[in-house]
């Protein structure tokens, strides 16, 4: 009796030190995490993809149920390493749950921790912390990539998020002529960001760009916006780029990439990568470049 209360008191305590802010469990490995309007699914058992984000009932991620073509994901970079498909560890196979903090009650937590089985092919294993900040209405979600190996190795990580190919805009920080391949996908110069317009091509396309540390996607009066380390030059894997947006054949989905810095991990060592997802409602007025851009990094100067 005495464990249980201590128990409800300390849930009680963390619901009202971190209210608005939860993360309940559902059943098969399913956790939701809940700030204000915004609610974030993550499905432990199967590859810790997202499953889920969505703005009151709008859904912003692709709920395509092909294999890799739904929800967001996390790999190892370069993909050289590893080719296709994705590592299954890593992809497809059961993050063991290392925390998640209660709140309400015993199927709710503030905070989440999953780390995924080690690479028999790479060596390496991946965690994940999610966090909901109820007060910026932010998800932040830590990545590490830890060498369990007897060899250094260097590798850099990627997250992968995929959206409908649909009525909506991509848009981010570059010069238009540091997007290449040059003239794989429409982007137009505009307000010192590039922007595309999804479109529908019998072809995969994909194109790679050096950023400021930032991606936004605005489709069905949300604005999305995915903030992380900006590289400096020479620091991308070989063959990758620190932002690529990947369009897949026909009408389907579209892929918002975003990766961080080539790291050399001795035995035992791990890196750190957060990455910041911003999700906020849009009018046509503030749909604007000029309105987007204002509000992106109005974001990006509240995070200094």
């Amino acid at each position: 009796m005495t464990s249980k209360r201590h128990f409800l008191k300390t849930a009680l305590l963390l619901t009202l030190a971190l209210a608005g802010t939860t993360a309940a469990q559902a059943a098969d490995g399913l956790y939701t995490l809940k700030c204000g309007e915004r609610t974030m699914t993550v499905d432990a058992a199967h590859g810790g993809k997202i499953l889920s984000l969505k703005y009151g009932d709008t859904e912003v991620l692709s709920q395509s149920r092909f294999p890799e073509s739904f929800g967001s994901t996390f790999w190892t970079s370069p993909q050289k390493e590893w080719n296709w498909p994705p590592v299954a560890e890593f992809d497809k196979q059961a993050y063991t749950v290392e925390q998640a903090e209660p709140a309400t009650d015993a199927t709710t937590t503030t905070l989440l921790r999953i780390r995924s089985q080690v690479s028999a092919r790479l060596g390496f294993s991946i965690g994940k912390t999610f966090r909901a900040d109820a007060k910026s209405g932010t998800f932040t979600i830590t990545y590490t990539i830890k060498n369990e190996g007897s060899e250094a190795r260097r590798v850099a990580p990627w997250e992968i998020s995929r959206v409908p190919n649909g009525e909506s805009t991509i848009f981010f920080q570059a010069e238009n002529d540091k997007v290449w391949p040059d003239g794989l996908l429409s982007f137009q110069p505009a307000q010192k960001a590039v922007w595309y317009k999804p479109d529908e091509a019998p072809q995969n396309r994909k194109v790679n760009a050096d950023g400021k540390g930032w991606l936004a996607y605005c489709a069905n009066g949300l604005l999305l916006l995915k903030t992380f380390p900006d590289m400096k030059a020479g620091e991308e894997a070989p063959g990758e780029a620190e932002i690529q947006v990947y369009v897949n054949r026909g009408k389907t989905y579209i892929e918002l990439e975003s990766q961080g810095a080539y790291t050399l991990l001795h035995p035992g060592q791990e890196l750190s990568w957060t990455v910041g997802w911003h999700l906020l409602p849009v009018n046509e007025k503030t749909q604007a470049p000029k309105k987007l851009i204002k509000k992106v990094l109005k974001i990006k100067k509240a995070q200094k």
